[in-house]
């Protein structure tokens, strides 16, 4: 399989850990439950791009990595997630992802790959997550479903040095169509923070669910 991701998109994901690269033009969004959330005007489309830091305080980096990527557990513990699968796209393997979006919008569908990779790093180990929509991947695109042709995200994880984990996501999507302000505010304010909170839960839960499986 070709490689999606060079190292050097994993080498900018892990550095934020570090030192957050908030240069040109990155202003702090909101703070909020331990999360802070920055982000940078696209001048082409006027969407948001966004990154955000905080720490999960009561799971390990593997378990939240794990986690992130159970794509069948996902499924029971975000509330967001319409369908949600891997599968081979006349020989290529990408995700396809519908999320439901509040009445009378209409839902979005994403079709994208990804890649993780557990490194170490002079001594530490950090995981890393990157993501990123694939549009020449030939999946039907559904009625009434809005197509997200440009969406990318990264997440690094690292131990807090505790019991918890230090979390880096960055992430832009065009959702396309008409997206209320308001709306928009409210999914980075709230629905990330509020996100952070349920993969948290979701963590202490993974053992119970994957006994069950």
């Amino acid at each position: 399989m070709s490689l999606q991701f060079t190292d050097e998109e994993f080498r900018s994901a892990w550095r934020e850990l570090d030192e957050p690269q908030l240069e040109e033009g990155w202003k702090l969004f909101t703070e909020t439950m331990g999360v802070k959330i920055y982000r940078l005007q696209d001048k082409e489309t006027g969407l948001y791009e966004y990154k955000v830091f905080g720490v999960l305080s009561t799971c390990t980096a593997e378990l939240c990595a794990d986690v992130y990527m159970d794509l069948a557990y996902r499924k029971h513990w975000d509330t967001y997630v319409k369908e949600l699968y891997e599968k081979d796209f006349n020989g290529q393997t990408a995700i396809y992802w519908e999320v439901k979006y509040p009445f009378p919008l209409s839902n979005r569908d994403y079709v994208y790959v990804r890649e993780r990779r557990d490194l170490e790093v002079d001594g530490r180990k950090i995981w890393v997550i990157l993501a990123r929509s694939a549009p020449q991947t030939p999946c039907a695109e559904k009625s009434g479903v809005l197509r997200v042709k440009d969406y990318k995200q990264s997440v690094a994880l690292e131990s807090d040095g505790g019991c918890g984990t230090k979390v880096f996501m960055n992430y832009f999507d065009n959702p396309g169509g008409m997206i209320p302000t308001w709306l928009v505010n409210w999914a980075a304010s709230t629905g990330v923070p509020g996100f952070l909170t349920d993969m948290q839960k979701a963590c202490s839960n993974y053992s119970n669910f994957c006994q069950k499986k």
